[in-house]
């Protein structure tokens, strides 16, 4: 069942299901104000979700504090609290709450850490009728077949290279457990957080 509420330009999406209750808030988009002593531009305000993404296989995606790297664990905590950033039309950034570091996929299908925004930090979004939740990479998918290249966690935490990460398999799916709705600024324009990440290296799994 599916419930949607319109909001002046913010977008809300309520899938219910017997796992969770899902929530996709999309951009709000930049507006202008008029005074008697001109127009002020207003910057472009996100509504994001702090969120816990819980995989199919029993993992929550996790960032590890020390190196950086992306992994499952079978326990929710600290680790596992992302912020789910909208960056497009169901395209969303994926950062993580403690490091700051934006989950990416680079062009091996390998999923590393970063504290630099760019088109590896993409991701689709996209819902399937059981309410499992797909992250897709918005750059890379397969040369020949033009298939998509996705998130996946395999039965031990690893993530799956996303070459062999097929929409269908049960590695790709995940479900968003929402803790909170925030606001944040576009990545493309300044920093998402607050807080300083100039001593955060690029970091592989």
């Amino acid at each position: 069942m599916y419930a949607i509420n319109i909001f002046s330009d913010m977008y809300i999406l309520l899938a219910f299901s017997s796992f969770t209750l899902f929530i996709h808030v999309y951009m709000v988009r930049t507006f202008t104000m008029t005074n008697k002593t001109g127009t002020v531009n207003v910057e472009p305000q996100l509504k994001g979700v702090k969120t816990q993404l819980l995989s199919r296989q029993g993992f929550y995606l996790s960032v590890d504090r020390e190196n950086g790297s992306v992994y499952g664990i079978p326990e929710d905590g600290d680790a596992t609290v992302f912020y789910l950033i909208p960056v497009g039309l169901r395209i969303v950034s994926i950062q993580h709450r403690d490091t700051l570091l934006y989950v990416a996929m680079n062009n091996e299908g390998r999923l590393y850490t970063t504290d630099s925004y760019s088109s590896e930090c993409k991701f689709k979004e996209s819902v399937y009728e059981n309410y499992y939740v797909v992250y897709t990479s918005c750059l890379y998918k397969q040369l020949e077949s033009g298939r998509p290249w996705n998130i996946g966690l395999g039965k031990d935490g690893i993530p799956v290279k996303g070459s062999r990460a097929k929409k269908h398999k049960t590695c790709t799916h995940f479900v968003p457990r929402p803790i909170e709705v925030q606001m944040f600024k576009e990545p493309s324009l300044c920093d998402i957080a607050v807080a300083n990440r100039s001593d955060a290296k690029k970091r592989k799994t």
